[in-house]
């Protein structure tokens, strides 16, 4: 009897030409349908998100003259939010470090949730850039080989490179798992490990590249400091984490996806230390600051004090000071961090302070008094608010439809008929018994040795 024979590279290239449309078409129902909540959860910031961009729209018909942006305060809402935007990016990475370099089994079955908001934040982020911009149509002056890109010379185009990267690599990494779990099959480490590595150092070169931009600013005393690279990645691991602790909880309640608690302590166990670190931070900067004295300390002294009758930016900072405080005290109190609603009140707190604090705490007063030595306020306008809001509605709105297809395919809701995958009719795939939760694991996580069995009867019947 002559043995069966293999299929070739060529037929294999055939069944993934027919099988991805499938897997995209199959991603797409998951995204569009759901429970009640999903339907109106995704209504509100679909609504949210139309406002915003109808303000955007009114923005480009009518030119920056409806922002409070002026030529001495010429980085307002929009910057504070897209740098932000870039730590709560780089704080996602804070799961893949446990997972794959101290190899914690629980934070493997969630590691995808910090891909997932990766890849959220890093759509935000360009989407400020673009807004930001007064000419959009002009976006393509930024794109290699076509723009003047200006590299290296220019910090600008590093943060471009590095921002795009790093959703590159995102998508590769979460879009490779999601397929082979749709698929029934163990995902292949060569194919998603190297870059899993190299998004941990890419992760904290986005923000380091951010704070190169502004503290390369010889113009700027406010961010000329060494320290604010340091500052910004702890602020990012301060963020992430936050966001992802307050999001497991809420995929916990609403998902069959199985979430380890030890995956939470973990990543408030990093919330605690790295709040404390960026308050420390924070209190060397105002040391340096106001120690010291000078010519340089007037933004400084505006933010933190006012300036010559002006306290625009006071209560903002102290607020954002107090909320960290509140945070760093929780954390830090075990009493008090065991109750579960003052923790996630604190998580909330530390998240919407570092908002302000890397935000209108940031760049607004590098611009305050201008090298003319001029006090022009700045407060944003309705407009700004409007469109701040739209990025925000549609990167939420990013991350829940990431997050729905990637847990539906991992807990086996979501997977490819065997006929489509040129299998005989009724043979089972490795998904048919992998929604038990037991059962269900995230990237690199070995599945029950009848899943692997299941797997290797249909790579033979293909």
């Amino acid at each position: 009897m002559n043995p069966p024979s293999t299929p070739s590279h060529e037929s294999k290239a055939v069944r993934h030409t027919v099988s991805y449309p499938r897997f995209l078409l199959d991603a797409f129902d998951e995204a569009t349908e759901g429970s009640r909540v999903f339907y109106v959860w995704m209504f509100a910031l679909t609504a949210i998100a139309l406002v915003g961009a109808h303000a955007w729209a009114n923005q480009v018909a009518s030119g920056m003259a409806v922002t409070n942006m002026t030529d001495q305060v010429s980085w307002g809402l929009y910057i504070a939010n897209f740098t932000f935007s870039v730590g709560l990016a780089a704080g996602g990475v804070m799961m893949v470090i446990p997972a794959y370099v101290y190899d914690d089994h629980d934070m493997h079955r969630v590691v995808i949730i910090g891909e997932v908001l990766a890849i959220a934040a890093i759509v935000m982020c360009l989407m400020f850039v673009v807004a930001d911009l007064g000419r959009p149509d002009r976006f393509w002056h930024l794109l290699p080989g076509i723009g003047r890109f200006n590299w290296p010379m220019s910090m600008l185009t590093w943060d471009v490179l590095v921002l795009n990267g790093y959703l590159l690599i995102n998508l590769h990494v979460v879009g490779y798992l999601i397929y082979q779990r749709w698929l029934g099959r163990e995902p292949n480490p060569k194919w998603y490990l190297p870059f899993v590595f190299l998004s941990i150092a890419w992760a904290i070169s986005i923000h380091t590249v951010t704070a190169f931009l502004y503290s390369g600013l010889g113009g700027r005393p406010f961010w000329n400091s060494a320290l604010l690279a340091p500052r910004f990645i702890a602020s990012a691991f301060v963020t992430g984490p936050a966001f992802i602790v307050l999001s497991l909880q809420v995929v916990r309640r609403t998902t069959r996806f199985y979430v380890p608690s030890g995956a939470m302590r973990t990543l408030v166990s990093i919330i605690r230390v790295t709040a404390v670190v960026n308050l420390f931070m924070l209190v060397a900067e105002v040391f340096s600051e106001f120690y010291a004295g000078g010519s340089h300390v007037a933004s400084a002294r505006y933010l933190f004090l006012g300036l010559h009758g002006h306290y625009e930016l006071v209560p903002w900072i102290w607020t954002a000071i107090g909320f960290n405080v509140f945070a760093a005290v929780v954390l830090l109190t075990p009493a008090l961090s065991e109750k579960r609603w003052l923790l996630n009140t604190a998580l909330v707190l530390t998240f919407v302070g570092v908002w302000i604090e890397k935000g209108m705490g940031l760049i607004v007063p590098g611009f305050i008094p201008s090298t003319l030595h001029e006090i022009v306020p700045y407060a944003p306008s309705l407009t700004e608010w409007k469109v701040m809001a739209g990025v925000w509605a549609a990167g939420l709105m990013v991350f829940t439809v990431g997050l729905r297809i990637a847990l539906h395919a991992m807990t086996g809701e979501m997977r490819a008929d065997p006929e489509d995958l040129g299998a005989p009719a009724g043979l089972p795939t490795a998904g048919d018994t992998a929604a038990d939760e037991d059962a269900v694991g995230s990237a690199g996580e070995e599945v029950d040795a009848p899943s692997v069995a299941r797997v290797s009867q249909l790579e033979g019947a293909e």
